[in-house]
C-alpha cells in the first residue's frame, strides 16, 4: 500500500485523470444499469397484469360467463382466467372508495358488473382473444392492454440496445484514455523496469505495481460513483415514490432468483455496485497490461 501511495504522489496529475476517466465510465455504467432494471421490472409488472379484462352487463346470467370462460380455456391460448363476480367487484369498489363515503352510498353491487380478467400464454394471443369477446353476446366492455405492453417493450429494447452501443463507445474511449495514461507512468519507470529485468525479475513481478494501482483507482472510481449515485437516488425517493403510487414493487424474475428493483433496497444497489465494481477493475487491469506489454517485450 505504501509503495501505491509513493507512485500515486510521484504522478498526481496522471492519477487523477485516471481516476476522473474510470469515474465517469462507471457513474454512466450505473446509471444505465438501474435504468435497464428499472425498465424490465416495470415491464414485468405490467406483463403480472391481466392482459384482457371482459366486463359483461348486468343482465348476463353467471352460468354463461362460466360457459365462456371454459370455451377460452379449451382454445389452448389462455394460461388462466380469473372471475370476478359483482359482490366482489363491490367489495374491491368499497375498498378502493373508502375514505369517501358519498361515492359508497350511490353504488350497490347490483350495477356493478361481473368480469373475467385473462392472462395469454403468449402475446400474439391477445388481440385474437380480444376480438373473440367483443362478439360474444352479453359483453360489455373489453380492455385490451397488448399497446401498452408493447410500447414499453418497445421502449426496453431500444434503450437496451442504445446502452450497448454507448456502454461499448465508453469502454473503448476508456481504454485508450487508461492505455495513454499507464504509458506515461510506464515511461517514467522505464530504467527502473530494465533495471529489474537485468536483475533477473519476472514479468508478474513488473507487472504487479501496475496490477495493484488498477485495482486501486477500479475500486475507488467505482465507490465514489456508487455513493453519488445513492445520493441522488435517495434524494429523488419521494417523487418516484408519488411517481409509481399503487406500484407495490417492481421484480426481476430470473430463473432461481427474484430480484426487487423497487421499493429502492440496499440489496438491488449492492449488486450493481458489485457489478460495476468488477467492470471498473477489469478494465483498469487490462488498460494496464495492454501498456505494458510492450516495455516487458
Amino acid at each position: 500500500m505504501k509503495d501505491l501511495l509513493i507512485s500515486i504522489r510521484r504522478t498526481p496529475y496522471q492519477s487523477l485523470a485516471n481516476f476522473l476517466v474510470l469515474f465517469f465510465n462507471l457513474f454512466l455504467s450505473l446509471i444505465i444499469i438501474f435504468l435497464l432494471c428499472f425498465l424490465y421490472g416495470l415491464l414485468n409488472y405490467v406483463e403480472s397484469r391481466p392482459q384482457v379484462t371482459v366486463y359483461f352487463k348486468t343482465e348476463t346470467a353467471e352460468s354463461d360467463i362460466f360457459k365462456l370462460r371454459d370455451t377460452l380455456m379449451n382454445s389452448g391460448k389462455v394460461e388462466s382466467i380469473k372471475y370476478i363476480s359483482q359482490e366482489e367487484a363491490f367489495n374491491i369498489y368499497k375498498e378502493l372508495n373508502k375514505d369517501n363515503p358519498l361515492l359508497l352510498e350511490m353504488v350497490s353491487a347490483d350495477i356493478l358488473p361481473a368480469s373475467l380478467e385473462i392472462y395469454a400464454k403468449k402475446p400474439l394471443y391477445l388481440p385474437e382473444i380480444a376480438e373473440f369477446l367483443k362478439k360474444q353476446p352479453g359483453v360489455d366492455e373489453v380492455n385490451f392492454q397488448k399497446v401498452i405492453i408493447d410500447r414499453l417493450l418497445t421502449l426496453t429494447n431500444i434503450i437496451k440496445k442504445s446502452s450497448f452501443v454507448f456502454f461499448g463507445f465508453l469502454v473503448f474511449i476508456t481504454i485508450i484514455i487508461l492505455m495513454t495514461i499507464t504509458n506515461f507512468k510506464v515511461a517514467l519507470k522505464k530504467d527502473e523496469i530494465e533495471l529489474l529485468r537485468l536483475l533477473g525479475a519476472d514479468g508478474f513481478y513488473i507487472k504487479k505495481p501496475f496490477i495493484n494501482e488498477a485495482i486501486f483507482f477500479g475500486f475507488f472510481s467505482s465507490l465514489t460513483a456508487f455513493l453519488i449515485f445513492d445520493a441522488i437516488i435517495f434524494y429523488l425517493n419521494p417523487f418516484m415514490n408519488s411517481y409509481l403510487k399503487g406500484i407495490n414493487s417492481l421484480v426481476l424474475n430470473f430463473e432461481f432468483y427474484k430480484l426487487v428493483v423497487w421499493p429502492i433496497n440496499w440489496q438491488f444497489l449492492l449488486i450493481i455496485f458489485s457489478l460495476t465494481t468488477f467492470f471498473g477493475i477489469i478494465i483498469s487491469i487490462a488498460a494496464s497490461l495492454i501498456a505494458i506489454e510492450k516495455y516487458i517485450k
